[in-house]
């Protein structure tokens, strides 16, 4: 009888007691690199993970544009570009796209110009975003409704064209009406993104990751 009395107390202590809850991690991307990384932030901790790594219990599944999916306590998510997950989430007061240096000392990203993708390399040096002729044509980009100009290379003095950019969206950062040249010719080869878009972002670089900022 007293076993028995000894066991429904436990019981009801074990019932009355409450119940520890865990909180729930709070997630945040900070950069795409897509197909292979992004910059996961968990807890206030910043790493740059690849896919089918796992950091502080979150696992990178895959990496695309504008989001990428985690893997979190066996549940998949997908978390857009400063976008936080968790109990307390708040919106983003402003938008942040990391790229990593490549092999080549280059920072180099993917973007959206007039709604069609294109690669770009980074150039602080450039005062207008820059782009072949031939790109342009593949981008939708009539250069000869532009203005004719020359303009200094690295090969010379070239003929080229300054038009405008209905809209730059770099890692979801969109700038609309960018000025741009389009050189005659095959350079540059890949899409320079000049002063004319970098200057609508607070631009960073540490340890070989650039950070582009724009606020609300």
């Amino acid at each position: 009888m007293i076993r028995l009395l000894a066991t429904i107390l436990l019981a009801a202590a074990l019932l009355s007691a409450p119940l520890r809850t865990i909180a729930d991690p709070h997630i945040e991307i900070e950069g795409l690199m897509p197909p292979n990384a992004a910059v996961v932030n968990v807890d206030g901790q910043r790493k740059m993970v690849k896919v089918g790594q796992t950091f502080q219990g979150v696992t990178l599944i895959a990496v695309y544009t504008r989001t990428a999916t985690l893997e979190v306590d066996g549940n998949e998510t997908v978390v857009g570009l400063s976008r936080k997950v968790g109990a307390n989430y708040q919106p983003p007061s402003e938008q942040v796209v990391t790229i990593q240096i490549n092999p080549s000392l280059q920072y180099r990203t993917n973007a959206t110009i007039n709604g069609r993708q294109a690669e770009v390399l980074v150039d602080t040096g450039a005062n207008v975003m820059a782009m072949n002729l031939g790109e342009a044509r593949r981008l939708g980009v009539k250069a000869e409704d532009g203005s004719p100009t020359r303009v200094e290379t690295a090969s010379g003095n070239v003929r080229a064209y300054l038009v405008n950019l209905k809209a730059v969206d770099v890692g979801g950062i969109k700038v609309n009406n960018v000025q741009a040249a389009v050189l005659e010719g095959d350079q540059p080869s890949t899409v320079l993104l000049g002063m004319t878009w970098l200057r609508h972002v607070k631009i960073e670089e540490k340890q070989g990751v650039m950070t582009l900022t724009k606020g609300p």
